[in-house]
């Protein structure tokens, strides 16, 4: 099957290179020269105009998965719509805001294009692990596009379809949000370690430990087992944490919903602290788990 890959950064460019080595035949898109380069290096087929994208699928139904951050989706959704015809498909793979995507599930719709939202973990750690798919949309769309979900899954992830237009997006959102908590825990529990009563214990070995067989081994605390043997100090790192959205999101739809997330908001509190200068061990340690898993700046830029 064909498809275009549109957003070649950490991710997209993952993406494409696994459809490829999947057997299908991919489309890479991206208007920024350096990450067509890297594209073209990887073997992939490149494009910096979509309308040589659409005409590449020949008579084919298009499929054009967007992995761009979610405040461009709008402009992009723009230029592909004048583009497809009735029929064909745009998913949008990256963290977007659910009510956002609904909007964009209906423009979709008034075009007579298809639309599919998916929200994909994994990281940059996804091309040799598999990625975790969480898909929403119309039924019959999905149906038609899983070969193409079932093989970013491979070799050890996993893909659910979840519901309607938005579904996958609210439940990456919520992820998300899990995910800062589960990080802010680990961050404030390694901390105490360096800063309590018991100086010099080596946390590589207390991740160590920690990573066979306790209740908290997980892969956020094996990636704690690299950090440490690699800079257990944390040296170099300013201790910024960048808010992203996703959090905020969920603690806005928990708040409609009547109740609130306590954890998740402290520790998105945590990260926005950061900004204006409250850093710490702890903090240090969010970045630099960012970076192993999702290949984020370490450093405020």
């Amino acid at each position: 099957m064909k498809i275009a890959i549109s957003g070649l950064g950490k991710m997209g460019s993952q993406i494409a290179q696994m459809l490829k080595k999947e057997g299908h035949e991919v489309f890479a898109h991206d208007t920024d020269i350096d990450q067509r380069k890297r594209a073209t290096e990887a073997g992939l087929q490149v494009f910096d105009n979509p309308i040589n994208v659409v005409h590449a699928f020949g008579s084919e139904r298009i499929v054009i998965w967007l992995m761009i951050p979610s405040q461009f989706v709008d402009e992009a959704l723009n230029v592909w719509l004048n583009l497809l015809q009735a029929g064909d498909v745009i998913i949008d793979g990256g963290n977007s805001d659910y009510r956002q995507t609904i909007i964009h599930s209906q423009k979709a719709a008034s075009n007579q294009v298809d639309f599919l939202d998916i929200g994909t973990s994994g990281g940059i750690l996804g091309m040799e692990n598999g990625f975790s798919l969480m898909v929403g949309g119309y039924k019959e769309t999905y149906e038609y596009c899983e070969p193409f979900v079932k093989a970013l899954s491979l070799p050890n992830g996993n893909y659910k379809y979840l519901g309607p237009s938005g579904a996958g997006h609210f439940i990456k959102m919520v992820h998300n949000a899990i995910e800062y908590g589960m990080m802010e825990s680990l961050a404030e529990g390694y901390r105490l370690i360096k800063d309590g009563p018991y100086r010099n214990i080596n946390l590589v070995s207390v991740a160590q430990v920690w990573q066979k067989g306790s209740i908290i081994e997980s892969s956020l605390n094996g990636l704690a087992v690299e950090i440490f043997k690699e800079n257990p100090e944390l040296e170099g790192i300013d201790g910024f944490v960048a808010e992203s959205g996703e959090a905020r999101w969920a603690l806005e739809s928990a708040k409609t919903q009547g109740f609130e997330m306590p954890s998740i908001k402290a520790a998105r509190q945590v990260r926005l602290d950061t900004k204006t200068g409250e850093v710490n061990y702890a903090t240090k340690f969010l970045a630099a788990l960012r970076n192993k898993f999702g290949g984020h700046a370490i450093n405020k830029q």
